[in-house]
């Protein structure tokens, strides 16, 4: 039998178009997967969620030194009003340094818990100033015997504060550190009840 020969050509084109048709399958599977534009080349699509976190630590992002600036403005308004609130209800994360601890807590309960001469030194000052300038000399004498009496009464119910809460403080909180504790409450004595900040927490008579 005679042998049919396959001319080189037609063998070349047929490998040509197989090579061809295998791209274009490859190409049109390819554009069916879709792909973030934001993700870079040659790495694999980020998830949604990822997606979404990157967008809004870029967004959140100050680009400029007056975005920046006013950032910080806004933190701080935002933790002054923090703390303004805490003053007024006593929530210990935004207090003040100065009034946190369960230390300066006691020691403000323990003030507001009682009477305190001291608090009514201001109105008591008034009164007495009206007396002085009254051109009588037995109510300026008066004035004077009354300013005399008062601050002896502060000085004797402050030492007695003192060493009340001296003591109480060593046995409630012997571990913790109780520097300044016994000023502060002294101070805390000399404002009247309702102008006191943080607010008064407990009721007169009531023992922390």
């Amino acid at each position: 039998m005679r042998a049919h020969r396959v001319p080189l050509g037609f063998v070349f084109r047929s490998r040509a178009k197989e090579e061809k048709a295998t791209a274009d399958k490859a190409g049109v599977t390819d554009s069916k997967q879709t792909r973030d534009p934001q993700a870079p080349k040659g790495r694999p699509t980020p998830k949604r969620s990822e997606a979404q976190t990157q967008r809004r630590s870029v967004a959140n992002t100050p680009t400029t030194r007056k975005e920046a600036s006013k950032r910080q403005r806004d933190d701080r308004r935002s933790a002054m009003e923090r703390q303004r609130a805490a003053l007024a209800s006593g929530d210990e994360r935004y207090l003040p340094a100065r009034d946190k601890g369960p230390v300066r807590k006691f020691a403000r309960d323990f003030v507001d818990s009682r009477f305190c001469i001291a608090e009514f030194f201001l109105p008591l000052a008034v009164v007495i100033l009206v007396l002085s300038m009254v051109q009588v000399g037995s109510l300026q004498n008066i004035a004077l015997l009354l300013w005399l009496v008062v601050i002896l009464m502060i000085v004797v119910d402050s030492v007695g504060i003192a060493i009340r809460l001296k003591k109480q403080l060593a046995t409630r909180y012997p571990d913790l550190p109780k520097k300044g504790a016994v000023p502060y409450a002294l101070m805390r004595t000399l404002q009247m009840r309702r102008l006191r900040l943080p607010k008064p927490q407990v009721k007169r008579g009531e023992r922390p």
